[in-house]
């Protein structure tokens, strides 16, 4: 049985370089340490901002540049905890990491309820006045629409302190992943025996053309997450909890509402997307789902079936460094700056690709204001690992492209339409190996990738989607949250998704157990709107040319300092329009046909 490395064993040349956030640990020590005297900085400023525009600025001022330096002690303790999630050590340090980080939110906490008890009218006029406050109009326009959601300034400091607490489910559940969580190895249709760790199973195992490894795999995935299923229940059911008390507390009609909010979405673009594309890409995948059946020779589909290769026998193999020359050429057309921003993440170790024993599972970029972003991801030597490489360095380049325009005060692009700019890249990648490669099988392969992504952004994600809009429902009702509640409510969303095509067994009522995004409100919706975007600009590019690329240059400059779907209207993308989202369904519609013609 292969041995799965440990997180020293990992050649150093296939890890991301943490020395350039911080080259020593005693160099993160002293970050650290300078963190609460820079609060200081900032609480020295409680009850002055009445004082004017330039007391207001320089308060302002100085919480950035503590949000700023905590962000990389932060950053440095959450990615050491992704390489190796069982080093105590690592876990030690993003405790105190975690800790400081209270202590920050608490600092800074008398800043939004200070704000809006001045007069009407005084930001307004200290805007006029004060030319140094434009880059802070975005985060005072947002603090002026929290204004009936606001609780009292010592309401609001207790909060903030008690912020660990407040993310302890997210943190529970990733540590019960990372560190406790344990998979029986596996026997492949040859007897071969192959090791199952999250990682592997989700990157490589779940698309396996063996359908006895597949599926054996999928039962020893089952057994081994199974045994947390109670323990992980009650703690999605205190993430639920308690964003339905803050709700109420808030003033907020439903959780849904507060996410929203904070997203700067609205409830006709979440509808929307939730209802029409659940809805409209039904009927595509369950065909695309039953040619499966037909050309795979399965007696039943079993939910891990649902993703099995189309042509199991080709499967392309690329190593690292050529899909890094396929993603730089596949993107050439959007300029140099651009290609140079993916060049040097693939060869200056931004990225962390190996699976080692504690890692954490799946793949996410991570941007950094004064160092460059991280990328984490499990590589597999095949092509389809490429389409996930893509995926995360287009996040790495709205970071570098935000780092460059923005303060570090405008730098989050809205969580609504964060996914835009990798699912971006991931279709100028498929645009690029088709015009290359007008080989039968290797087009079909190619349109299998991208319609796995159509399936993991709009159907995958907006099944978690359903799940959190039954849930709240449920608990904002009054209904308690268990294992089995989810596992309940989980099986009807995918019986009634697939109709009966599909067996929807103990492992697919589970699957509610495989993704962290639970524990980042409505995170999961918002793959649709960041896919539908894409789609549509690729296709603009595709129509227009220079001035539809020069229109997404802009957005990924914009980082969070427009509001969403104005951005997205600049682009020329109507979230709020029903045609935008049918226009997005009715290609996947074409991409399902042209497979199945292949055939």
């Amino acid at each position: 049985m292969a041995k799965r490395l440990t997180r020293e064993e990992v050649p150093i040349e296939e890890t991301w370089r943490l020395e350039d956030l911080f080259p020593t640990m005693q160099d993160w020590e002293e970050g650290l340490a300078s963190i609460d005297p820079e609060i200081g900085k900032v609480t020295r400023y409680r009850g002055r901002l009445g004082e004017g525009p330039g007391i207001l600025l320089e308060c302002l001022e100085a919480a950035e540049n503590l949000m700023r330096e905590f962000y990389h002690v932060n950053l440095y303790a959450h990615l050491l905890l992704s390489g190796d999630g069982t080093n105590p050590d690592n876990q030690a340090i993003a405790g105190r990491s975690a800790a400081t980080g209270a202590r920050v939110r608490a600092g800074l906490s008398f800043i939004e309820p200070e704000i809006l008890g001045l007069p009407d009218g005084t930001i307004e006029q200290y805007l006029a006045a004060e030319p140094g406050l434009k880059p802070f109009r975005r985060d005072l326009e947002k603090i002026i629409s929290d204004k009936p959601h606001v609780l009292s300034m010592q309401t609001e400091a207790v909060l903030a302190s008690l912020d660990e607490v407040m993310k302890a489910p997210q943190m529970l559940y990733n540590r019960t992943k990372s560190s406790d969580m344990h998979f029986e190895p596996v026997t492949d249709s040859t007897g071969h025996e192959v090791p199952v760790s999250f990682a592997t199973y989700e990157v490589m195992l779940e698309n396996s053309p063996d359908t006895t490894l597949r599926r054996n795999a999928f039962q020893s995935f089952t057994r081994g997450i199974s045994a947390y299923q109670n323990v992980l229940g009650g703690t999605f059911a205190t993430e639920i909890k308690k964003n339905v008390v803050l709700a109420k507390a808030r003033g907020f009609e439903s959780a849904t509402h507060m996410f929203l909010h904070h997203q700067e979405s609205s409830m006709t673009a979440y509808t929307n997307l939730l209802d029409m594309i659940q809805e409209g890409i039904a009927p595509h995948m369950r065909r695309y789902v039953e040619l499966r059946k037909k050309v795979l020779g399965l007696d039943e589909i079993m939910y891990c079936d649902i993703e099995a290769p189309l042509d199991p026998e080709f499967n392309p193999e690329i190593s690292f460094e050529e899909a890094g020359r396929q993603i730089v050429a596949a993107t050439e057309i959007m300029g140099e700056e651009y290609g140079d921003i993916i060049r040097a993440a693939c060869s200056n170790r931004w990225i962390d690709r190996v699976d080692n024993i504690g890692k954490s599972t799946g793949a996410f970029c991570a941007g950094a204001y004064d160092a460059h972003p991280y990328i984490l991801t499990t590589w597999s030597n095949h092509a389809d690992s490429m389409f996930t490489l893509a995926h995360e360095l287009g996040h790495a380049v709205a970071d570098v492209f935000t780092t460059r325009n923005q303060r570090f005060a405008n730098i989050r692009m809205s969580m609504f339409i964060v996914e835009s700019p990798s699912t971006f890249n991931e279709m100028l990648l498929a645009r690029h190996v088709l015009s290359q490669n007008n080989e039968a099988r290797m087009r079909r392969w190619v349109l299998s990738q991208v319609l796995s992504t159509y399936y993991h952004d709009y159907v995958r994600h907006m099944i978690e989607a359903e799940l959190l809009r039954r849930i709240y429902n449920l608990a904002e009702a009054g209904t308690p949250i268990t294992a089995s509640v989810l596992s309940v409510t989980q099986g009807d969303i995918l019986g009634e998704f697939w109709d009966g095509l599909i067996e929807v067994d103990e492992g697919a009522c589970l699957t509610w157990m495989r993704q962290p995004h639970y524990y980042r409100g409505l995170y999961p919706y918002t793959y649709s709107a960041g896919l539908t975007c894409s789609t549509l600009m690729v296709q603009a590019i595709d129509e227009e040319g220079q001035p539809a690329i020069d229109r997404w240059l802009e957005v990924l400059k914009a980082g969070g300092s427009m509001k969403p779907l104005e951005l997205m209207r600049r682009a020329g993308i109507n979230l709020e329009d029903p045609e935008t989202i049918r226009k997005a369904i009715d290609y996947v519609g074409q991409l399902v046909d042209e497979v199945e013609r292949s055939f």
